[in-house]
């Protein structure tokens, strides 16, 4: 089982590296680790008896490894949102911008850190996908766009709550909505 590092290791806060291509066996199989972890998290007998939390999105710096790369795996609707990225790199971004209306959580913090987290409402996002096996340009909007995000910040040392305004935390912005 993957061993998530906390919030106060200085690790967490290092650019992550690019991964080689082609992938390595040992990358390619910890991505999907990565995304198998994910699945299971998303039990809740699993993460009872594991005494792991559910999570959404998994980047590798919060499991000890600062290379470039995130998986993805939740589903909404009828439709299941998986991927495991190489080198992801946001090629277009709205100017328009979106926040949880409960604000985001992590697996790597423990605390709570409560206010919004804005975020670009649209982007487009290139990178390597090991489910897919192939290079993917992903468009996505609203909450797709936020988890990207949220880990695409985690390889280059950004946490959450450093994008939550400390003097006004629960302040909306114009040209923003909520989710």
């Amino acid at each position: 089982m993957l061993k998530i590092v906390k919030d106060n290791v200085a690790s967490l806060r290092e650019k992550s590296e690019l991964v080689t291509l082609p992938l390595s066996k040992e990358d390619e199989n910890l991505l999907k680790e990565m995304v198998s972890y994910l699945k299971k998290s998303q039990d809740e007998k699993y993460c009872q008896k594991h005494h792991i939390r559910a999570g959404v999105g998994l980047a590798a710096p919060q499991i000890g490894v600062n290379k470039r790369m995130f998986a993805i795996y939740y589903t909404k609707e009828d439709e299941v949102v998986e991927y495991g990225l190489v080198n992801p790199k946001i090629i277009q971004n709205s100017m328009k911008k979106v926040a949880l209306k409960g604000g985001e959580g992590c697996l790597s913090v423990d605390e709570d850190h409560s206010g919004f987290v804005y975020r670009y409402d649209k982007i487009v996002m290139k990178a390597y996908d090991v489910v897919s096996k192939k290079e993917v340009l992903i468009k996505a909007k609203g909450y797709d766009a936020i988890v990207l995000q949220h880990e695409y910040d985690h390889l280059d040392g950004i946490l959450y709550y450093d994008r939550i305004n400390k003097k006004e935390p629960n302040k909306e912005i114009p040209n923003s909505y909520l989710i």
